[in-house]
C-alpha cells in the first residue's frame, strides 16, 4: 500500500528541516492549513514510537484494514467486547483477561495466529494504553504493530466518563453491540 509520510510546516519563515528540533508532534485528525500531512488527508498520520512502528489515528487504521494492508487486532477482554461492543471483522487476542485483569498465558501464540507472517497489526484497546504494551510485545514477536490511538471507547472527559471527546466509536468508525 502507499507509505504514510509525516511532515509538519512550520508557520515562521523560518522552516526548519528537522523535525527533531520542532519538539513533539502531536496528532492532528482534521489537517489545517498550518500542518500538511501527505497521502492521509482526513486520516492524520502515523506517529512513530519508541518499541512498536508507532501511533495510527483510528481513521487511518480503519482505512489500512479496508484496504487490506493491516490486521486489526482487539485486545480487549471478553467482557469489554461484549458489554461496550466490537469492530465488525477484528481478530480477538486479549491483553488481559476480565475480572482480574490477568496477563493472558496465551498472547502471543494467539496473536501469531491470527497476523500472518509479514503483516502489519493494529492493536486496539478502550483509551490506548493496553494497546502500546500489546505493540511492544508484538514488535517483540517481529512483527510490524502499531497502536490506534484514542483506543475503542476514548480519553475521560471532565466528567469521568469515556466517548464523548475522541475515540474509534466518537469517530463513527464501524462497530457492532
Amino acid at each position: 500500500g502507499p507509505g504514510v509520510k509525516l511532515m509538519a510546516v512550520a508557520k515562521s519563515s523560518n522552516a526548519v528541516n528537522s523535525v527533531q528540533s520542532m519538539g513533539p508532534i502531536m496528532p492532528r485528525y482534521w489537517p489545517s492549513s498550518e500542518f500538511a500531512m501527505s497521502e492521509t488527508k482526513d486520516f492524520g498520520a502515523v506517529i512513530p514510537a519508541h518499541g512498536y512502528a508507532g501511533d495510527i489515528p483510528p481513521a487511518l487504521a480503519w482505512q489500512w484494514v479496508q484496504a487490506g494492508n493491516a490486521v486489526l487486532v482487539d485486545v480487549r477482554t471478553d467482557a469489554e467486547r461484549a458489554w461496550v461492543g466490537q469492530v465488525p471483522g477484528a481478530k480477538v487476542v486479549a491483553w488481559k483477561q476480565w475480572p482480574q485483569m490477568l496477563m493472558n498465558p496465551d498472547f502471543d501464540t494467539q496473536l501469531q495466529a491470527v497476523v500472518p507472517s509479514g503483516s502489519k497489526v493494529l492493536l486496539l484497546c478502550r483509551s490506548g494504553v493496553r494497546s502500546v504494551a500489546a505493540a511492544q510485545r508484538a514488535t517483540e514477536l517481529g512483527l510490524q504493530a502499531y497502536s490506534i490511538l484514542e483506543g475503542f471507547e476514548g480519553d475521560l472527559d471532565a466528567n469521568g466518563q469515556r466517548g464523548k471527546l475522541n475515540g474509534w466509536r466518537y469517530r463513527g468508525l464501524p462497530w457492532q453491540q
